[in-house]
């Protein structure tokens, strides 16, 4: 829920309006790729001729850094030190609040392969992260105060940025913007998002269950059902007897949970509870909750199980299953250890873990196109975390796009859309075209790719062979986009 003070802020708004754009944003909602039509270009583009970026995070600067290399002046709003998060503890520019690692530098992982478009195309946060790396294996890691340095360098180094040191409470105005405000972003910039876009079309915390790689699932111990066969086999189903049950749940409340930010420590809602924590409530909870196997019988046996595990299909190639109704605080380890105890997923390989922490986001599938533009004003970017992404990588590659798109309206052409078979046009495919019902932020991954014409048997070399497709369709819209 938001804050106090940003929930006053979105109380009386303009209902006609919102019906309006929500029966439109359902009409379009459901297409890809949906065709971007820019209308007002002229009144998008300011007779200043430049592009102002509100947030000094790594999208923020990503996005900045695209506009300025293409010789468009920015005028980059942060608000810390001025107004200082919970989160930060300097005044740098794209401080790295949580863990200092960028994750796979593998080309044959998902988080690999967008980091390898992202160099191809001059990111300026890749960079500067290789400029800071240290060992880590085969992912990136980095020193986050000599990144953070170096990006807070580069950015005031650079003659067409000015940096600006204050809070930004309203959305520019008659000119190119791209909002970037970060997770924590400020009560009265929210509302003034939620005024936008309309308050329903924004959250102010991230629940995440764990996505299972469909491969994984042991079959034999699964089956696939609905409750009382409504609405067919849509879901996959993980089934416990009594004894499976009482270990996994002493296995859940005694496990480890993550430590938790001060600003992460009031979001306990009723209707979504961590999973550990509705168990604490009792032995049987869990029974009456996400693990209820009403409805259901188990094939093998005849008879309705103690318990059930109930999997959704969480993208278009059905090869990512999410737990239902098992968002949770635990520690990465423990989850996969506790989790690893459902008979069904004794082997299973988990694309996300569960997740529980404050985020500001929009419903991107009913706010944005695939450039990361607003449906409803084409000068109007949303980018990083704000934008429903998730992750550094992640958050780097929208503010790429955006940066890019905002500079292309400037110059008096059109926003780039990168082809569905790379990692950045999958990506942004996921956040224009998702179910805009069960929207959450997403971490790139391969089951957001189309899939392969004639696919190889071995998933290693499935992976292989998406991602040498996505880098030559990369390289050959590059050569004939004019933003290179």
């Amino acid at each position: 829920m938001p804050p106090e003070d940003a929930r006053e802020a979105i109380t009386h708004r303009r209902r006609d309006r919102q019906s309006h754009q929500h029966a439109k944003r359902a009409r379009s909602s459901r297409h890809w790729p949906r065709p971007i039509v820019l209308t007002n270009i002229d009144a998008m583009v300011s007779s200043t001729g430049r592009v102002v970026v509100v947030g000094g995070g790594l999208a923020g600067c990503e996005a900045a850094w695209q506009c300025a290399a293409r010789g468009v002046p920015v005028v980059l709003h942060e608000m810390r030190p001025t107004r200082t998060t919970p989160a930060h503890r300097t005044d740098r520019l794209a401080e790295l609040v949580c863990s200092n690692s960028f994750k796979s530098e593998n080309e044959t992982n998902a988080h690999g392969l967008l980091k390898a478009e992202l160099r191809r195309v001059g990111s300026l946060i890749m960079e500067c992260a290789e400029n800071a790396r240290l060992p880590a294996g085969a992912a990136l890691g980095v020193d986050r105060d000599g990144f953070a340095a170096e990006v807070t360098r580069r950015i005031y180094g650079h003659p067409l940025i000015t940096v600006v040191r204050d809070e930004a409470t309203a959305i520019p105005a008659d000119e190119p913007a791209i909002l970037a405000p970060g997770p924590l972003c400020s009560p009265a910039l929210a509302a003034a998002i939620a005024d936008f876009t309309g308050a329903d079309n924004l959250a102010f915390f991230d629940a995440i269950s764990p996505v299972v790689e469909a491969g994984s699932i042991d079959w034999d111990r699964a089956f696939r059902a609905s409750r009382y066969g409504k609405g067919g086999e849509d879901y996959v189903n993980c089934p416990l007897d009594r004894a499976e049950y009482e270990a996994f749940y002493d296995a859940l409340v005694g496990a480890g949970r993550a430590e938790l930010h001060d600003f992460d420590r009031d979001l306990l809602f009723e209707g979504c509870l961590p999973v550990e924590e509705l168990a604490r409530r009792g032995r049987d909870t869990l029974r009456f909750g996400p693990m209820k196997p009403v409805g259901l019988k188990d094939p093998r046996t005849g008879h309705r199980p103690w318990a059930v595990v109930q999997l959704r299909q969480d993208n278009l190639a059905a090869s990512h299953w999410s737990m239902v109704g098992f968002q949770n605080r635990l520690t990465w380890p423990e989850q996969r250890r506790v989790f690893r105890m459902i008979p069904a997923l004794a082997h299973s390989e988990f694309v996300n873990l569960g997740t529980m922490h404050r985020n500001t986001y929009i419903n991107a599938p009913r706010v944005l196109l695939p450039t990361f533009q607003t449906q409803a004003r084409a000068g109007l970017f949303f980018a990083g975390q704000v934008s429903g992404v998730e992750g550094y990588t992640e958050a780097t590659a929208s503010g790429l796009v955006a940066g890019l798109g905002a500079a292309a309206l400037v110059r008096g052409g059109s926003p780039p859309v990168f082809p569905p078979e790379t990692a950045l046009g999958a990506l942004s495919r996921y956040v224009a075209a998702a179910d805009a019902a069960t929207y959450q932020p997403t971490n790139i991954a391969f089951g957001l790719f189309p899939p392969l014409p004639d696919p190889p048997r071995a998933k290693h070399d499935r992976r292989r062979a998406t991602a040498g497709r996505a880098l030559s369709a990369l390289g050959t819209y590059i050569r004939e986009c004019p933003l290179w």
